[in-house]
């Protein structure tokens, strides 16, 4: 795990990295419209990149839709780097942030595969099965220790 480094920063910093991802996870393999997923959001948003080496291998960005309420989104590791620790380590640096945010809970919307990985993390399912992008996701929550 120690050879991925995460940056946090602005669309501005970590875009090239971020749309990279992004477009492999969602757009490539996933099968999401390009113009879905890149939804003009990101430059309000903080931007979480994991690099291997100088290779950009995961992403996430964090939102604050209520002072004290994070919504973590756009989360996606490369196939080449998953179940080796990138989705905990990009998990931890987003939760890190909104408590310097001074937020007490997080929300996310999962896609259904996932809701175990999310699940091991302390996020509990608090609503039923949805469709986003033709994805089955649900909605999941975690409240955040100061």
């Amino acid at each position: 795990m120690s050879d991925y480094e995460i940056k946090v920063g602005t669309w501005n910093d970590l875009s090239e990295g971020a749309t990279a991802v992004r477009r492999a996870v969602f757009v490539e393999e996933q099968g999401v419209a390009e113009a879905e997923e890149l939804d003009g959001k990101d430059p309000d948003a903080v931007q979480f990149l994991a690099r291997d080496g100088e290779s950009p291998v995961g992403t996430a960005r964090l939102r604050f839709p209520e002072p004290t309420v994070g919504k973590v989104e756009r989360v996606a590791v490369r196939k080449s780097h998953r179940e080796a620790g990138v989705g905990s380590a990009l998990m931890r640096a987003v939760e890190d942030a909104a408590r310097d945010e001074n937020a007490t809970k997080l929300k996310l919307h999962a896609q259904t595969r996932v809701e175990a990985f999310y699940r091991q993390l302390g996020y509990e399912t608090v609503s039923d099965q949805f469709e986003e992008a033709g994805i089955p996701h649900v909605e999941m929550r975690k409240r955040l220790d100061s």
